[in-house]
């Protein structure tokens, strides 16, 4: 049952005020003018109240929406920065086998793969500065293919080219991490072996042109017999890089004179 002057459950406060208002024995009610006017105000402030509610959200709908486009346009140039990203780091990869490539294709022969005179003319400079540092001595062997311009002659440049990278392997098989072979010019060899006297020199010289009358020509002509000259030399103190090559060659000469397949060592 209803308290009397209370709403009953359920029932909205404002409409029973209302009802209060428009009744006949409340007309002479000395509240009746202040209750009107407050009823007014809370009318007022509903109305306020809704429309700062729709305005509120129609604020987060256009900011919601808002925020959607601009997380849509991040992911977008996320993606982007991706792709540039991922070329990036292509054209980065692509650079620097470019440089490399390029390094090596200053500093090697392409047709042996060897090293060039500028990578040997280099580790020679090197290792003058190293050995008079330390003392110790390096040797340095020029090698020659024994009638090299025959094979050319009879067989074409192919061939030729064949016998000179075969050569490259034989000769590289027989040197140590350290010691570095570059192909001189044509058919000629230089040898560098670091920290290397000229007895122990001469043991891998021996050892070089063992591994060079090994090499099989059977599928060029079975009838070549591949040998090599060699001129061998200990770097002097008092000499300079170009000295010393000057005495290898001059060794080399003096071995092809000499019958070749032959070792020749200079004076240390």
């Amino acid at each position: 049952m209803t308290e009397p002057g209370r709403p009953s459950a359920g029932e909205d406060p404002v409409a029973w005020l209302e009802s209060l208002l428009c009744a006949p024995e409340h007309r002479d009610n000395p509240l009746l003018p202040a209750l009107e006017v407050l009823l007014a105000r809370d009318r007022e402030q509903r109305a306020r109240l809704e429309r700062l509610l729709r305005i509120s959200d129609c604020s987060h709908d256009v900011a919601r929406s808002h925020t959607q486009e601009l997380l849509q346009q991040y992911d977008k140039q996320l993606r982007r920065l991706e792709k540039i990203t991922r070329i990036s780091d292509r054209y980065q990869q692509n650079l620097l086998e470019l440089n490399e490539r390029l390094r090596q294709a200053a500093l090697r022969d392409p047709l042996t793969g060897l090293a060039n005179r500028r990578l040997l003319m280099a580790r020679l400079q090197e290792e003058q500065e190293r050995q008079r540092r330390t003392g110790e001595v390096f040797s340095l062997a020029m090698l020659d293919v024994d009638h090299f311009k025959r094979i050319n002659d009879a067989f074409g440049h192919d061939a030729g080219d064949q016998v000179l990278c075969r050569m490259a392997g034989a000769i590289e098989r027989q040197l140590r991490r350290y010691d570095l072979c570059a192909r001189w010019g044509g058919e000629e060899f230089l040898i560098l072996l670091p920290a290397t006297p000229l007895a122990q020199a001469r043991q891998m010289a021996e050892r070089v042109m063992t591994a060079v009358r090994e090499i099989s020509l059977a599928d060029i002509d079975e009838a070549i017999a591949l040998t090599a000259s060699i001129g061998l030399v200990q770097w002097r103190p008092d000499e300079g890089i170009d000295g010393t090559i000057q005495r290898a060659d001059s060794a080399l000469i003096q071995a092809k004179r000499n019958g070749r397949d032959r070792l020749q060592m200079a004076p240390s």
